[in-house]
């Protein structure tokens, strides 16, 4: 069986990503189709060892396709998703724009993989929030075994997640700052090169930013609503790849043994926690990988049942790119989805 896949958003950063991935998990495509703007029409961007050039998604006729992986922002994934998904196609969609909506799963496969065959009500899949998907990654083996109650995260993000734009405004600051130009800021509050930002998103009524409230929900939909989540999330100055320091307060005893073992049977974990200089993973060394990382876990006597580690992913892969082209093979794989157009 191939199935005709559409990448709507294909010559930002994550769309780019999950053309990549396609071909490299050689997920079972006859036709694949990148979809842009009006003013990225013949954009050539790479599937594989092909080229493919961008057609425009204002015009685009999705009666014979199968997928669609949208990753255009919420804007357009709120007017175009409906729309895609009532010709036929099955929206995995990478904005927040559905993620909260009750007739849309919002999925992680590793942890709730069989909650996308609610897909049919409006054939859309939300894709969660880059922070929460490597979060609930970690947090489900230990939930399972020991039940978490409570989390306490604070996220280190890389400037990706803010997109192209981002990624330039990290480098022409740094550069700037080298040369001694003028440092310009246009895409964050503050200048990000050498500083921190302690404001992903807008700020909210009650003092959270937008992002942060977008993990606590997340992960409660996702995981458990009965867990109980606060974070503080912060931009950094690293190009690509989240990083996390994770508090959790769970309802039976846990030792960092135990913690240790269950974490490395979990599916979609690499635990890396030596008990030395170097011996735990930094974002550098988890761009390009599709692992969620987890060193650093320790025992956190100021509560009961208390543990920490520190969680690390590429957050253009496994918290984008990687989860969206997951959960199309959870689709295939479990033949929630048939290909529209039979080979002749």
């Amino acid at each position: 069986m191939s199935f005709k896949v559409a990448v709507v958003g294909a010559t930002g950063n994550v769309g780019r990503e999950m053309l990549d991935i396609l071909a490299e998990r050689a997920f079972p495509v006859g036709e694949v189709v990148a979809l842009a703007s009006s003013r990225s029409i013949g954009t050539e961007v790479s599937f594989g060892d092909k080229t493919l050039k961008c057609r425009a998604l204002e015009h685009y006729d999705f009666s014979d396709t199968d997928i669609c992986l949208m990753s255009a922002g919420g804007e357009v994934s709120k007017e175009w998703s409906p729309k895609i998904g009532a010709q036929g196609a099955v929206v995995i969609d990478n904005s927040s724009a559905w993620r909260m909506h009750p007739d849309v799963p919002l999925i992680v496969p590793e942890v709730n993989a069989a909650a996308a065959a609610g897909f049919t009500k409006m054939n859309i899949i939300a894709n969660p929030n880059c922070s929460t998907a490597q979060l609930v990654v970690a947090l489900k083996p230990l939930h399972d075994k020991f039940g978490v109650k409570r989390v306490v995260v604070s996220t280190y993000q890389s400037v990706s997640g803010a997109g192209k734009e981002g990624m330039d405004e990290l480098f022409n600051q740094t550069r700037a700052v080298f040369s001694a130009g003028e440092v310009v800021t246009k895409k964050f509050p503050k200048r990000i090169s050498f500083n921190l930002i302690p404001q992903i998103d807008v700020f909210m009524e009650d003092g959270f930013t937008k992002e942060e409230w977008k993990m606590m929900v997340e992960t409660k939909k996702i995981l458990d609503p009965k867990i109980k989540l606060t974070a503080t999330c912060v931009r950094v100055p690293v190009f690509i790849g989240h990083s996390e320091s994770v508090n959790i307060e769970c309802e039976k005893p846990v030792t960092v043994d135990e913690a240790r073992e269950v974490l490395r049977t979990a599916p979609g974990i690499l635990v890396i926690d030596k008990h030395e200089p170097g011996g735990y993973i930094t974002p550098h060394e988890a761009a390009g990988e599709d692992a969620t990382y987890i060193s650093r876990i320790r025992e956190d006597a100021t509560v009961e049942n208390g543990l920490a580690f520190w969680c690390v992913s590429d957050n253009l892969r496994k918290g984008a790119a990687l989860n969206a082209i997951q959960i199309a093979e959870v689709l295939v794989n479990r033949k929630l989805i048939q290909p529209r157009k039979q080979a002749a």
